[in-house]
């Protein structure tokens, strides 16, 4: 192996075939993101990238879950301490960065539940494979927050408008047979067959014409290029949201395990 990478606290990186790289999201039971975890699913891309042995890679997740989002210390710093607010802007941003301009094949296997930004690479990635038991949820607007890691930018390419709209203002969970219905992701196929399917795809893909395979990706992401401006204010949006009301309303509630009662008198 010609690149070394971190010894990373919440990645696990092995190679299951030639030239195939997986990374494993592993952090406790549902693998929630703190900011350390965040960084390194951010800053991993460009090392892969510059990596000659990896032609195609595989993001999963450990254990019962693909990463259920990020940790209630995490989500409560971001509303406490702007320059932490600010940080998290920035990481988020170089995160879908960083994913866009990534020039070899992802393949994402999405066991158990996804979100925040877990659920950001696992929907960016070029194939994403979801188990029937997947969960996947942007439950932003329910903390308190603007949609804005990465759903303004390519829900509605993926699954149209309308579909958008609904999941991402009501924060309604998607199974992984829903979610492939709509085109939100690739495939969805049976839990026991998820790994193995994922493998199949990466190596084909690691075996393929590199050139051809890298430029008709570079091409298609043109069409979330072209929509940078839309996410930029998104996720401007989200942190902006982090510093009122609403967050804190919406911490507690998950905290007491109650619904949120925000208040509908709200100007904006």
């Amino acid at each position: 192996m010609t690149t070394v990478y971190p010894d990373y606290a919440g990645l696990e990186l092995d190679y299951p075939a030639p030239r195939v790289l997986r990374v494993t999201i592993a952090r406790g039971k549902i693998n929630a993101m703190d900011f350390e975890l965040h960084h390194d699913l951010t800053t991993i891309w460009p090392l892969i990238d510059k990596d000659p042995d990896v032609s195609a890679v595989i993001l999963t997740g450990a254990g019962r879950a693909f990463s259920a989002g990020g940790d209630f210390e995490m989500e409560k710093r971001v509303v406490e301490d702007y320059d932490f607010r600010i940080a998290m802007w920035k990481d988020g941003r170089e995160l879908v960065r960083n994913l866009i301009e990534f020039s070899k094949p992802l393949v994402s296997a999405i066991n158990g539940p996804a979100a925040g930004g877990g659920l950001v690479a696992a929907i960016l990635s070029d194939v994403s494979i979801a188990a029937k038991s997947a969960k996947l949820v942007d439950g932003h607007t329910k903390l308190g927050v603007a949609a804005g890691d990465h759903a303004a930018l390519i829900w509605p390419l993926l699954c149209g408008m309308a579909k958008a709209k609904y999941y991402l203002l009501t924060c309604r969970p998607l199974t992984g047979e829903e979610a492939e219905r709509i085109g939100l992701v690739s495939l969805c196929v049976e839990d026991a067959e998820l790994q193995a399917t994922a493998l199949e795809i990466a190596t084909e893909l690691a075996q393929g014409a590199p050139g051809a395979i890298r430029w008709t990706k570079m091409a298609l992401n043109n069409w979330l290029r072209q929509a940078w401006p839309l996410f930029d204010t998104s996720l401007a949006f989200e942190m902006l949201g982090f510093g009122g009301n609403e967050p804190k309303e919406g911490l507690a509630a998950y905290m007491e395990k109650r619904p949120p009662r925000f208040d509908p008198k709200t100007e904006v």
